[in-house]
């Protein structure tokens, strides 16, 4: 059985800042130059959503905060992919149009940017997490130690 965490910001300990990161994303990780306008409303999912997907299998959900906020708890059943390493694990994201990708981040920051740069790619089928994995632990959801 996993181990439940409790949830502690990494506030001033996370490097880079979140504009950076986005900056990084958008210059290099996927080749892009920018990251555009805001996603749509389409491109979104609910919390309550990503809960029900990992309870029922019934997309995968994709953890791109980096290792040091994995520490900090991750909801049981995602996949953790740290956005550094999409590049080269970017494999790991089903292709299959049938299996919903729902990618999460602390905020939904960069995995905002992350399904832009990802539908430039052709993943269609992919959408990001509003409110991300800090309101998560705000409504006091399970954590689970990383694996």
């Amino acid at each position: 059985m996993s181990k439940l965490l409790s949830y502690r910001p990494l506030g001033a300990r996370l490097a880079p800042s979140r504009r950076a990161a986005l900056a990084w994303l958008a210059a290099g990780l996927l080749g892009l130059t920018a990251c555009g306008d805001a996603a749509s409303s389409a491109d979104r999912a609910t919390l309550e959503t990503a809960r029900q997907a990992l309870e029922t299998d019934s997309a995968v959900v994709i953890d791109i905060r980096e290792p040091a906020e994995h520490a900090t708890g991750v909801a049981a059943g995602a996949r953790l992919l740290p956005m550094r390493q999409l590049a080269s694990r970017i494999a790991e994201i089903p292709l299959d149009p049938g299996k919903p990708v729902l990618l999460i981040c602390n905020t939904q920051n960069r995995s905002r940017a992350t399904l832009k740069a990802l539908r430039e790619r052709g993943y269609g089928h992919v959408r990001y997490v509003d409110g991300g994995m800090s309101e998560w632990a705000r409504r006091g959801w399970p954590l689970v130690a990383p694996r």
